[in-house]
């Protein structure tokens, strides 16, 4: 009896040790089926992070998803022109193409400065690789899905490129045969051109130019005597007037400008806080 029940016992731990080796060859096959899965994963990565780190003189397209359309503040607009205006006034003495022209489609096309392709690309006026690009580039949604834009190291490059563009391509040359001046003229010919596909392309740029009295660029660039538009929805970071737009506070536009909230008061009448948007304030 004590054999059979010694022999029972032996059985067991027999069928015991059986099992657990069988447990761990099981472990050790599903341990390395993910490892093989992490490292393509970790090699997938890396290569999006050198696609990002990608600039100019590399070919290395970028994957941008599209969004919505930027909305703006005067303040942001008025910051824009103040950083480029001189870029815009050089590039009129040196290829022809009015300031006011330049200025109004920087702000147009990279929303002043806020839109995707300028702030990811420095592409400041949406213009597409073509054929004989060989920098940098990003992909985005614009009339198709996608399209290779091009890419620059600084915003700077962007404004060159523009001129460069605009003077290289025999469907601008009419524009050029234009008064520098006539910035009216210079935007229905940047669409009749081709430039844009948006029908209203030259009434948006009209507006800005003259919203924002881009044309006073064009007569210090050709030295002529500058006369104001006559229009009720101009502002100028020139002007002794600022047009209050959404957004704005009392306080932002005394940090704007660098003026104290109780100046502001004295010089506009203005009793309390309160500011109502299209009101046209004395900063100066």
């Amino acid at each position: 009896m004590i054999k059979k029940t010694i022999l029972f016992i032996l059985a067991i731990v027999l069928v015991g040790c059986s099992t657990r080796r069988s447990t761990v060859r099981t472990s050790k096959a599903f341990r390395n089926a993910p490892t093989s899965s992490i490292i393509k994963t970790t090699k997938s990565a890396e290569r999006k992070s050198d696609l990002k780190k990608a600039g100019q003189g590399s070919s290395e397209t970028e994957i941008l998803e599209a969004t919505s359309k930027v909305k703006v503040t005067t303040a942001i607009v008025l910051d824009y022109i103040s950083k480029y205006k001189d870029v815009a006034k050089s590039n009129m003495s040196q290829y022809g193409i009015p300031a006011s022209i330049i200025l109004g489609q920087g702000i147009l096309e990279s929303g002043a400065g806020t839109g995707v392709l300028s702030s990811v690309a420095n592409n400041h006026f949406g213009i597409k690789c073509h054929e004989e690009w060989t920098g940098a580039s990003v992909r985005y949604d614009d009339d198709s899905a996608q399209e290779c834009f091009r890419k620059y190291n600084q915003s700077n490059d962007s404004y060159m490129d523009h001129a460069l563009f605009l003077t290289s391509r025999p469907w601008y040359a009419g524009l050029f045969k234009l008064k520098k001046d006539d910035y009216r003229e210079w935007a229905k010919g940047l669409k009749s051109a081709g430039y844009a596909t948006d029908p209203k392309y030259p009434e948006k740029l009209i507006a800005i130019i003259e919203r924002y009295q881009l044309n006073k660029y064009d007569s210090e660039v050709l030295g002529t005597t500058y006369v104001p538009l006559n229009t009720n929805d101009y502002v100028s970071a020139d002007s002794d007037m600022y047009q209050v737009s959404k957004g704005d506070t009392l306080y932002s536009i005394s940090k704007r400008f660098a003026i104290p909230i109780e100046e502001l008061r004295r010089k506009n009448a203005i009793q309390d806080n309160a500011i109502s948007i299209g009101q046209n304030l004395k900063i100066k």
